[in-house]
């Protein structure tokens, strides 16, 4: 048997390993269209490989990817962190978890996870070929697959896995529509917020830890950190608003007001009784932060009510204090674009997931055709999601059930 797996990366390999494992009298060519192979694994985590995370709990952990969380509820039955954290191990790479939950190897080295896989691909016998983007697919008769690849090199399949991640524009999964699929339209997720104009971009640096974030007029919200960057905003409360939302601010072409309430969502009386302690009486309005604000922050927003740094709090009045609850619970910014985070490229969209079997990742349109990785309409938040999700369905997938 012949089985050819498109895509070089965490998906593809870890499907064409999958193959070598379950058939091993299989012969496995997997295909990438670049010269880099494991792209994405080099990067993750500032290139320490963000492997997977700890959450065990398969509803929880299906719970953090905004397209595909009942698909892969199925899924992760199949093969999940657990499995991730065995087969590592198995393989000699041991993973430690960090305190937010992230999985990463001992090294703190994606080199690791990289050698690992192409090592055990070498070992297995997998055959690689790079510069071999897939330009034709058509089902022969008997149901074997032929290939085309540039340079007029022709491939006969018996079976295929198809791990070519997620693309930017729809054409990029013309060939797959050309085979019976439908195509949820892709569109970028995880990404930060653009504020041009917005004074907050001064604050360039600063971290809070606990921000809540809302779109208004959405119902979409999240909170947890939150960074203010050159550009705007970022950190884990935007990047997984942006995920959630992925679909709803490409529809307003990424211009929308973003709603923050600095303190994570405690109430104006609450801010107000804090506010009132006696313990800062004496103190000028700078120094007399009842929060767990940043200093840069507290002053931005102070100057921000119209309150003077050097005033003395005792004599800050109601309406001024009034104006500075409004902005530690209320405040507003203009979004008006995105960046990619880091280069850690996410869409959300790909093959439909209602023609893949979640417990196969076989086609339920095209017998023997497979499918693994970001290629379907899945899309997880940061935390080591994604490339969980990669390597469930690579595993489920070269298994050829």
């Amino acid at each position: 048997m012949r089985v050819v797996v498109v895509g070089g990366g965490a998906a593809g390999f870890f499907a064409a390993l999958a193959v070598k494992e379950h058939h091993r009298g299989a012969e496995v060519v997997l295909l990438e269209k670049s010269d880099k192979l494991l792209a994405k694994v080099h990067i993750s985590g500032g290139g320490r490989c963000n492997v997977t995370h700890r959450q065990n709990n398969i509803r929880k952990l299906a719970a953090n990817y905004p397209g595909g969380e009942h698909f892969l509820r199925e899924a992760f039955q199949e093969f999940c962190v657990k499995d991730t954290v065995a087969w590592f191990a198995r393989h000699g790479v041991e993973l430690k978890t960090e305190e937010d939950g992230r999985m990463f190897p001992v090294t703190d080295s994606s080199e690791t996870i990289v050698r690992c896989l192409v090592d055990e691909a070498a070992r297995r016998g997998v055959a690689i070929m790079r510069h071999a983007a897939v330009q034709t697919v058509v089902l022969a008769p008997g149901g074997t697959f032929q290939v085309q690849v540039p340079g007029g090199v022709l491939f006969a399949a018996d079976r295929m896995v198809v791990a070519t991640g997620g693309h930017p524009k729809a054409e990029g999964y013309a060939w797959l529509e050309e085979l019976g699929h439908a195509i949820v339209p892709p569109v970028p997720s995880l990404f930060t917020f653009n504020m041009p104009g917005e004074p907050v971009r001064a604050l360039m640096g600063v971290v809070a830890d606990t921000v809540r974030v809302r779109i208004p007029g959405t119902g979409m919200e999240s909170a947890g950190p939150l960074l203010v960057t050159h550009w705007g905003m970022s950190g884990p409360a935007i990047l997984r608003l942006s995920a959630f939302g992925a679909r709803i601010v490409h529809a307003r072409d990424y211009r929308f007001t973003l709603q923050l309430h600095w303190l994570g969502g405690a109430g104006e009386e609450e801010v107000l009784g804090r506010m009132a302690s006696e313990d800062h009486h004496r103190k000028q309005a700078r120094n007399a932060n009842p929060f767990t604000l940043p200093q840069r922050l507290w002053e931005f927003l102070l100057a921000k009510a119209g309150i003077p740094l050097e005033k003395t709090w005792r004599d800050v009045g109601r309406k001024d204090r009034n104006r500075l609850v409004n902005l530690l619970t209320n405040d507003q910014y203009a979004v008006a674009g995105k960046t990619t985070f880091k280069e850690e490229f996410v869409t959300a969209g790909g093959v439909a997931l209602d023609e893949v079997d979640p417990r196969t990742m076989q086609s339920r349109m095209v017998p023997g055709l497979y499918f693994a990785g970001e290629v379907l309409d899945i899309d997880g938040i940061t935390g080591g999601f994604n490339f969980q999700a990669a390597w469930t369905t690579g595993a489920i997938a070269g298994r050829l059930r």
